[in-house]
């Protein structure tokens, strides 16, 4: 929603500098990579719903003092303190679908949840374009406050709690209270002192990204994704009204295309990985999570990504109708939710228990990357152009692609290999 108002933020407060300007929408993906090492593992402790309570007022907060900013400085502190703990439904969502669905409806679900972190960076320079045009860029966080305040009464309101291990203990707790037996453990409970119970669980994220294979292979894939990804967010305000002269309202409008793509992907990956999955507990086949790998989804996924940018790269480079770019925008948006949404049901079939943990370590590095790759994105298009600049993105893409189809195919090898296995 911030993007639109970059120019007027940076007039307003007298800076200049295009890595500036970039760093402003950035540095909140970065707080994006921070925050998950912290609260990931915080839900397994204490369970999901005190870090969505507490992070949903710390967001709150953070995004009203954005709002009331006085320099740059304290606008890119609170931007980054938003990030951090505006990612906690980011980072324990998946944990909370692993908590409460069965397998061969964790794919819709994930689809649905997906759709909050996706769309909201492409319908947020919509509605932000208009609302910065006609009330300033300081609005835009105004209207954030407000949509945050409601949703965080809301979640007080509504939300219960659903990590099994803590319901578990506190069931426990209660039988020991009743019958003064203390006889009574969670088969879940951990046998540590609460001070290495800690240890271990602020750990896990960083283990799982270091000595897990698969998490490695894949945060790396999809931190390059949606390092891509934010290096077209970042930039489109700037081409859109370059190139094609749109006003601050209307290159807002320039983030539809990728929308209309992502939903379009949301849609087909969600109810065909469900299908699959359902095919083959019908059939009696026993269910893997590489089965959240089908090259159904995956191969055009893995095609559309770099067609789309090169589509982008050459038509916005010779100045063609603003239509086409869109059209390749809406390809990319189709290709990389289906490879994000595949990769994240995986993890969460293959770690369960520690969902929110793998899940943690994958927005770790793909938060970072998300942050810091756009960083060049203005200097590449300067230097090499449009054209070349995309097709250089989209060739990446493309060497990226068999990393998925390699644990497709032996991931289930890989993952049960007790030289893989990760002890927490």
């Amino acid at each position: 929603m911030v993007a639109p108002g970059v120019p007027d933020i940076m007039a307003e407060f007298h800076a200049s500098s295009p890595l500036l300007a970039t760093f402003v929408v950035s540095v909140f993906v970065l707080g994006f990579a921070f925050g998950p090492l912290v609260l990931a593992p915080l839900s397994e402790l204490y369970g999901r719903l005190p870090v969505y309570h507490v992070c949903n007022v710390l967001f709150l907060i953070f995004t009203i003092c954005c709002a009331v900013s006085k320099n740059m400085g304290m606008l890119i502190a609170f931007r980054f303190l938003s990030g951090f703990a505006g990612v906690a439904a980011v980072t324990c969502g998946s944990g909370t679908i692993a908590d409460l669905m069965p397998v061969e409806e964790r794919g819709k679900a994930m689809a649905f949840w997906a759709m909050g972190p996706i769309l909201g960076p492409i319908i947020g320079p919509v509605v932000g374009g208009v609302l910065i045009q006609h009330a300033g860029w300081r609005w835009a966080f105004w209207l954030i406050a407000i949509a945050s305040g409601i949703i965080t009464t809301l979640a007080f309101l509504l939300m219960r709690e659903t990590y099994p291990v803590v319901l578990l203990e506190r069931r426990a707790a209660k039988f020991r209270k009743e019958t003064g037996n203390p006889a009574y453990r969670s088969k879940l409970a951990s046998s540590l002192s609460p001070q290495k119970l800690i240890q271990h669980t602020i750990i896990r994220p960083l283990k799982l990204l270091f000595l897990s294979p698969i998490v490695t292979a894949m945060c790396i894939y999809i931190a390059i994704m949606y390092g891509l990804l934010y290096i077209l967010f970042t930039t489109y305000t700037f081409v859109f009204e370059e190139v094609y002269h749109f006003s601050t309202s209307t290159a807002g409008l320039s983030f539809l295309g990728i929308g209309v793509g992502t939903i379009v992907g949301l849609a087909f990956c969600g109810t065909q990985s469900d299908r699959i999955i359902k095919a083959k507990q019908a059939a009696g086949v026993t269910l893997k999570p590489e089965d959240r790998l089908p090259l159904l989804i995956t191969l055009p996924s893995c095609l559309a990504i770099p067609f789309g940018l090169i589509l982008y790269a050459w038509t916005t480079d010779k100045g063609v109708h603003w239509i086409v770019p869109q059209i390749g925008t809406a390809i990319t948006g189709f290709g990389i939710i289906g490879i994000v949404m595949c990769v994240q049901t995986y993890l969460v079939d293959a770690f369960t228990i520690y969902a929110a943990s793998a899940i943690a370590a994958n927005a770790v590095l793909r938060s970072l990357l998300g942050a810091l790759l756009p960083l060049c994105g203005l200097d590449l298009y300067q230097k090499i152009g449009l054209g070349w600049g995309n097709t250089l993105l989209g060739f990446i893409a493309l060497a990226c692609a068999p990393i998925i189809w390699i644990f497709a195919i032996y991931g289930e090898r890989i993952r049960t290999n007790p030289r893989w296995q990760v002890n927490f």
